[in-house]
């Protein structure tokens, strides 16, 4: 790996002796991690059930570092949503952000939903987590991925973010900034942010950071965290950046991370005129003392600002016929309604039940709101991938559940109906105790249901 000439005189005047070990790690294979997903499993029970070692990680209770050469991708937990498979530092973005159950949580920049399912299983899925992603490509992933690890509170939106600021303003208990950056962290694991860096890129990620950052804090009510991050080593786009908008916005203070194991940030690398020693309070990860690649991170807490409240969703009533197809679904298939309780709303041919603190969209590009139940052909209803995730066997009132290397299972996965007798109408597909698909059974063959673009070859 050659590295551009400019960032090694860089890296190395910044870190002096440690340059050298610094340089050797950027030389290594990049690390490769694993966060259970709490929601549906806890960190020991997935550790015992894999076929291979994990070493946990020490800032993230739910988060493991992965072998070399480990295909995590491949297991069907993995299609099951019992682990996402993360970069080990990023992990510690989250778990920066101290959620808690009921808070209203904003994710800016989310795409492709690893910080944001960590959120939601943070707060087991309670509150409302919002999901914004700028690239209209990169919601597609951002909804599969928060469908597979079964989140039902969330709302995904595809905005620029000064926009979120226009609608909503400061009304968000937690708002997370992984700012786009010149990636400086991801040089072993990417090529073409090697390829790309440039001392004027990181000067034009550094302007971009300051005006997100901005937008960010207008969205945070007074008492309420925001969490800026980046996956870079230069000054200029961590430490710099923050005590720039600490300077902008007085009403912000930095907060410790307690989180084991990280670096402090460097107050020392700051120009004169933006000299602060709180900044040790903010947190660096580096791939020559954690295992992980570069990573940043910054918490701030407005201390003083106004509390807005968000206009709660309203929709109009959705056709009776339609709410009896669902009700029939319901009686014939489930032993629970995970619609109990909230707002069921029909848009377009889809069906989808609204979490209770769902504001009213207010003309924003809304990609889903909760969880899609079920989508509606005529006078049938299919039931979604969605809804299936975010069950458990034991709400199901079928399941034909395997092991995870099970041949008719690995079958099912790639398109294959299964041989199964029994009653006619909707079952679950489970691995190992757990919902993966659904399938529907007509004279004793279990239809595969299991989403195409998933399935594999």
């Amino acid at each position: 790996m050659v590295f551009p000439t400019k960032f090694k005189a860089k890296m190395s005047k910044l870190l002096g002796r440690e340059s050298r070990d610094f340089f050797t790690a950027l030389h290594q294979h990049d690390v490769k991690g694993l966060r259970a997903n709490t929601l549906k499993v806890d960190s020991e029970s997935l550790e015992k059930s894999l076929p291979w070692p994990l070493a946990p990680l020490p800032w993230c209770p739910s988060g493991f570092q992965l072998q070399h050469g480990v295909a995590a991708g491949k297991h069907p937990y993995h299609a099951a949503g019992l682990y996402y498979l993360q970069e080990p530092s990023a992990m510690a973005v989250a778990e920066a952000a101290s959620v808690s159950a009921g808070d209203l949580i904003l994710d800016l920049a989310a795409a492709p939903g690893g910080k944001s399912s960590h959120l939601a299983a943070l707060t087991n899925d309670v509150g409302l987590l919002v999901s914004n992603e700028v690239n209209a490509k990169r919601c597609k992933a951002l909804l599969q991925n928060l469908e597979r690890c079964g989140i039902r509170h969330a709302l995904v939106v595809n905005e620029r973010v000064e926009r979120l600021a226009e609608v909503w303003g400061g009304c968000f208990d937690k708002v997370l900034l992984d700012a786009p950056c010149s990636g400086e962290g991801m040089f072993r694991k990417n090529d073409e942010a090697l390829a790309m860096w440039t001392d004027e890129r990181v000067a034009h990620c550094a302007r971009l950071q300051d005006r997100l950052l901005d937008d960010a804090a207008s969205l945070v009510k007074g008492g309420g965290r925001l969490v800026y991050s980046t996956c870079t080593f230069s000054p200029e786009e961590n430490e710099w950046v923050v005590a720039k908008f600490l300077k902008r916005w007085p009403a912000f203070q930095l907060r410790q991370i307690g989180l084991e194991g990280l670096a402090p940030g460097r107050p020392d690398w700051l120009p004169e005129d933006l000299k602060r020693d709180d900044l040790h309070k903010t947190r660096r990860i580096w791939p020559h003392l954690h295992p992980g690649e570069g990573h940043f991170i910054a918490a701030v807490e407005r201390i003083s600002g106004p509390i807005e409240k968000l206009l709660p969703f309203r929709a109009h009533n959705t056709a009776p016929d339609i709410l009896k197809l669902w009700q029939q679904f319901v009686g014939a298939t489930l032993l629970i309604d995970p619609a109990r309780g909230k707002q069921i709303v029909q848009y377009g041919d889809h069906l989808y039940a609204i979490p209770p603190l769902a504001p009213f969209p207010k003309g924003l590009k809304i990609r889903r709101i909760g969880l899609r139940l079920a989508s509606i052909r005529g006078k049938r209803l299919l039931p979604s991938h969605a809804l299936v995730m975010a069950l458990r066997p034991v709400q199901v009132r079928e399941t034909l559940s395997f092991e995870p290397q099970h041949p008719e299972l690995l079958r099912y996965l790639q398109g294959h109906p299964i041989e199964h007798r029994g009653n006619d109408g909707w079952l679950a597909i489970a691995v190992g105790g757990h919902c993966l698909s659904w399938g529907r059974r007509a004279k004793g063959i279990v239809k595969n249901a299991y989403p195409k673009g998933l399935r594999r070859r």
